[in-house]
């Protein structure tokens, strides 16, 4: 059994090459993501990182890796952030980075010096399943959310959409994650090598089961809906006349709902009656209720909410959804009393907006009643939100989001992307409306439907969406993958506890 990492480049022996190399590794993934979207890429991305970590002299070196990788992806991931938080990016870079650090010492344990076919078939669990943690943990809300989640970046592929539906985007990071392990292995370990082999067809045959028996969503009708995206218009009120034209052009069409994007209005229509009056002649004139979004003051009280808001023909149906999960520095500053400086340096939010409390379903009269479960801007990227508006009985998840800012990055199509692993988790099809693109509509498989509308159109599009009976086993066991990856990291844990605890008193015997 060989007992060194190997021969390594001699540009690795410096601890700078060693740091930009990591960094480098690390930033890989980020292809895989819209607007390259190199899919494919995704399941031999980390190799590179892989090596790299495994190779580490020493088991702080390996944890150094890891966060200089982990930096390197967030940088990357993110990168579309560095006009609105300038050097503040690299700061959130390296306190996130630094969730690969534990990461960096398990990929060491399990594939650095001596590792034989026992650790390198643990590996295949475990380095995936430590993965995972780090994906959770900064997918809480109050760190960025789950942006950037490995699983996503195979969001147009068919047999990976079924996977989310049984075990969400989490099953299928994991799937990638011992894909890249296995590979890793066969590249550097010679003791690895059946089981690496044994790994990867562990894999393609769990992928083919799910394509071949997992259930799928029974068909239930369809309803017509409109998504109206004024585009870049100048002004606020510019944008709303721009989205008064588009409205009114689908009457006659047999739309049932039209969804205008976020932040479409200024002003509250509860708190408008004139605003209100226009809207409502909006919705008679299509015959179509309307869901638009104000990001507007709130009476009464200080500060800004931003809702999603029903108007029926009479005026606001009284249905209205705020907000729940704001943008960390884009929406509210965490610790504004010590990080308010960012607004200096940055585009931060100068005011922070009122949280929400509750999710909401809405009905839609005109439409018969169809239950919608609206979600803003990043709240799409919230498996749960989506995973709990189905388990309410929303039959459509509707998003309403503006990546306005960010027009000429890969936030847009990133952004619209997640639509489809959000539909596939819950059979539930996927409207994600916007103001200025990527708008897209996805069925209740995952499936992209009609043409979607980039960020270089103003337009009007209507789409015949696909309703589903059935629960999904994702909605049905929730975030399973997730407590199956912590309990294995806790049983090696106690094994390698009770292991080391032995030797021990054995030593202390001789």
């Amino acid at each position: 059994m060989d007992s060194s990492p190997g021969p390594r480049p001699r540009w690795l022996g410096s601890p700078w090459g060693r740091g930009a190399a990591a960094a480098f590794a690390g930033a890989v993934p980020a292809l895989t993501f819209p607007a390259p979207s190199w899919w494919w890429l995704a399941f031999a991305a980390l190799v590179p990182w892989l090596l790299l970590v495994r190779s580490a002299p020493t088991y702080r070196r390996a944890a150094l890796d890891g966060w200089l990788g982990g930096t390197g992806f967030m940088l990357a991931v993110h990168h579309w952030l560095l006009p609105s938080l300038h050097v503040f990016i690299l700061v959130l870079a390296l306190l996130l980075g630094a969730l690969w650090a534990p990461w960096g010492l398990l990929v060491r344990a399990l594939l650095g010096p001596g590792a034989g076919a026992g650790r390198c078939t643990a590996a295949l669990v475990l380095v995936p399943s430590g993965w995972l943690m780090v994906e959770l943990v900064r997918s809480w809300q109050y760190l960025g959310g789950p942006w950037g989640l490995l699983g996503a970046s195979q969001w147009q592929v068919p047999p990976a959409l079924r996977l989310a539906s049984l075990g969400g985007v989490w099953l299928v990071s994991l799937l990638i994650v011992a894909v890249n392990t296995a590979l890793a292995e066969l590249i550097a370990r010679p003791a690895g090598r059946l089981p690496a082999v044994a790994g990867l067809l562990g894999c393609a045959l769990a992928v083919t089961t799910a394509w071949f028996w997992a259930p799928v969503p029974r068909p239930a009708g369809t309803v017509r809906i409109a998504v109206v995206q004024p585009g870049l218009t100048g002004t606020p009120t510019e944008r709303l006349a721009r989205s008064e034209a588009l409205t009114r052009s689908l009457a006659g069409r047999g739309v049932r709902l039209v969804v205008w994007g976020e932040s479409s209005l200024y002003r509250d229509p509860a708190d408008h009656p004139e605003l209100a009056a226009r809207l409502a002649a909006l919705s008679r004139g299509t015959g179509a209720e309307l869901l638009v979004n104000a990001d507007a003051p709130v009476k009464g009280r200080s500060g800004i909410r931003k809702s999603a808001v029903l108007i029926g023909p009479a005026g606001p149906t009284g249905a209205r959804y705020s907000k729940m999960r704001l943008v960390p520095f884009g929406e509210y500053i965490p610790l504004r009393s010590v990080l308010g400086w960012a607004t200096k340096v940055g585009k931060a939010a100068p005011t922070d907006r009122i949280r929400g409390t509750h999710q909401v379903v809405m009905r839609v009269a005109t439409a018969g009643g169809l239950r919608i479960g609206p979600l803003v801007c990043f709240e799409t990227a919230f498996p749960d939100m989506s995973r709990h508006l189905a388990q309410d009985g929303a039959q459509v998840l509707v998003a309403q989001s503006s990546t306005s800012t960010f027009q000429d990055s890969w936030a847009p199509a990133q952004h619209a992307s997640l639509g489809a692993l959000r539909a596939a988790e819950t059979w539930r099809p996927m409207v994600h409306a916007t103001l200025t693109g990527v708008s897209a509509v996805y069925g209740p498989r995952g499936e992209e439907l009609g043409d979607r509308l980039g960020t270089d159109r103003s337009a009007a599009a209507v789409y015949d969406l696909p309703l589903a009976r059935g629960t999904s086993p994702y909605v049905r066991f929730g975030d399973w993958p997730v407590y199956g990856a912590l309990g294995a990291l806790l049983l090696w844990g106690g094994y390698a506890s009770v292991g080391a605890l032995n030797r021990r008193r054995a030593a202390a015997r001789r």
